[in-house]
């Protein structure tokens, strides 16, 4: 029989239930350490059986080393919303991104490896699969100036750099970004074979349109160019109506700061990935089997 003081410290340490703890400790001869171990391979296991759901919620955070200067922003992902908005859920985003940072991580695969104890003793404690779907890590040159922004606790996380120190109009137009969510920074970075592909588009449409159909050809080519910036100025960002002054556009608003957008960042938890949807109905007949 497990002793009741040691189970306690085994919550205490590990997060896991009462009768988890339990049969760790009568497995491991009430050793605590070695108890530890062994709900940790149990959650390794659990991770496994688990590999075929959906970890579609989450949090993305960012983290600025007061150190270094360097800023990370992370996406980590789980099964349901309400361990997205847990302590312990949050508590694990925040160790994530530390360790990137003090590890130096370039690549996920080197993230994941790092932060892999992390991951197992949070899916013992939580019970749910947890993956880091993806980070980035920005270091800013001298001169340069980083604003960053989370909206509602970490559904979208944005950060933007600019060519100036500026962290009212950087935080500014993270706040546009993260609204907005724009492509590019501007038209220059859209490919070309995007434009041209616009342009075929654009040329069926105007062909198609009675009313154009005996405008000069001249005409038609500018026609059909200004179609074509309409539909890319909704995806880039200095075209771009500024939305904390929407007198002017963001490009307008930079120009006037004496400032350039030097890359922007934008996580949304959850964007391209395919959500669980769950059948209460189904869920209770399963259990009632």
């Amino acid at each position: 029989m497990a002793n009741v003081a040691l189970i306690k410290v085994l919550r205490e340490r590990t997060g896991a239930g009462m009768m988890d703890c339990k049969n760790a400790l009568v497995a491991c001869n009430d050793d605590v350490d070695k108890a530890c171990d062994w709900l940790r391979e149990k959650g390794i296991a659990k991770q496994a059986k688990k590999a075929d759901r959906i970890a579609a919620e989450g949090l993305a955070l960012i983290t600025k080393c007061n150190e270094c200067g360097k800023v990370v922003v992370t996406e980590v992902n789980s099964e349901t919303d309400f361990v997205a908005h847990s302590d312990a859920f949050k508590d694990l985003v925040l160790a994530v991104n530390d360790k990137i940072l003090k590890e130096g991580c370039k690549s996920l695969e080197e993230a994941n490896e790092a932060c892999n104890t992390l991951f197992t003793d949070a899916t013992v404690k939580i019970g749910e699969k947890l993956s880091l779907r993806r980070f980035e890590v920005v270091t800013p040159e001298a001169g340069q100036g980083v604003g960053t922004y989370i909206h509602m606790g970490g559904k979208i996380a944005v950060i933007t750099v600019l060519d100036k120190d500026d962290p009212e109009l950087a935080k500014g137009i993270a706040i546009h970004v993260c609204a907005n969510n724009p492509k590019y920074i501007s038209e220059d970075q859209i490919d070309e074979a995007a434009k041209a592909k616009e342009t075929e588009i654009q040329l069926e449409a105007v062909k198609n349109d009675e009313k154009l159909k005996n405008k000069p050809e001249a005409a038609l080519k500018n026609i059909i160019a200004g179609k074509v910036h309409k539909v890319f100025a909704e995806v880039t960002l200095e075209d771009q109506e500024y939305m904390m002054d929407p007198t002017k556009t963001v490009g307008q608003a930079l120009k006037e700061k004496g400032a350039k957008v030097v890359k922007f960042i934008r996580f949304q938890v959850g964007e391209g990935l395919e959500k669980r949807v769950d059948n209460f109905a189904e869920e209770v007949m399963a259990q009632a089997k």
